[in-house]
């Protein structure tokens, strides 16, 4: 039985070496380019470290570098500094296979999250997520369904959010991929480190199925979106917050240790 409470969950978000806030919609491989609202001073380790000691469960460490970057290897390396530091409560995505999965549960991730490797394409590739729960696990997979709007309607999109594929997010597809993972995030892109609000539509059809444990990122910055986010997601949507967050240089209210107190279910 799926608990119906609403929960923060911390993110992690590594581009080019260190902990950043990015704007979702403007990350591009080329150049290692993305528009930036923080970057940190600080390992991931210490975000680890915080998480652990707040208790908080279920977060999510994110790749942003493509594996042909060079900064790749640094970013992968704070990655795993952030597992080491917090064992099993951490997820992690970002270029993850079936070739390399294991590596990153072993290191310590509760679940790998991904997407392009199964949206390859914009097409649906099952071969490739039956070898990922092969080699991991259906427990240990978080399938990303992150999304852009394009004509009226949410399509996943791939490679660190840049290609849409013809997958559109609804319940027939939430339905079909819930037999395959333990859970789904899903990033809001186009609002996506803006801190502008929830993207509406993606939170209502989220809260509508609600069959699988559920991750929203996007857009969150005060707590009157948190308010309409529970509405929307009738409380059974989880959420991640970015850019709005103090401990990224957020400026507004949502302070993460009154969040791992659980003010959000006010």
């Amino acid at each position: 039985q799926m608990e119906k409470t609403m929960k923060f969950r911390p993110c992690i978000d590594i581009h080019n070496g260190k902990v950043k806030q990015i704007v979702g919609g403007s990350l591009k491989d080329e150049g290692n380019q993305a528009i930036t609202n923080f970057a940190s001073e600080l390992g991931a380790d210490y975000y680890a470290e915080k998480y652990k000691k707040d208790g908080l469960v279920g977060g999510h460490i994110i790749l942003l570098n493509s594996k042909t970057s060079e900064y790749y290897d640094a970013t992968k390396e704070q990655a795993m500094l952030a597992l080491r530091t917090y064992p099993n409560g951490l997820q992690i995505g970002g270029g993850i296979t079936a070739e390399n999965a294991a590596e990153y549960i072993d290191a310590g991730a509760s679940h790998v999250i991904v997407t392009s490797y199964v949206f390859k394409d914009g097409e649906i590739h099952w071969e490739n997520l039956r070898k990922l729960i092969e080699v991991v696990g259906k427990e240990h997979v978080v399938l990303d369904l992150s999304c852009r709007k394009k004509d009226g309607k949410y399509y996943v999109v791939t490679d660190r959010w840049q290609k849409f594929t013809k997958q559109r997010l609804g319940e027939p597809l939430l339905e079909e991929f819930s037999a395959f993972c333990d859970e789904f995030l899903i990033h809001a892109v186009d609002v996506e480190g803006k801190a502008s609000g929830i993207e509406e539509g993606v939170a209502s059809l989220l809260g509508e199925w609600g069959k699988l444990a559920t991750t929203y990122a996007g857009g969150i910055h005060s707590y009157e979106d948190l308010q309409l986010l529970k509405k929307l997601g009738k409380d059974r949507i989880d959420f991640t917050i970015g850019s709005a967050l103090d401990l990224f240089g957020g400026t507004g209210q949502l302070g993460i240790e009154a969040l791992s107190r659980g003010a959000a279910s006010a």
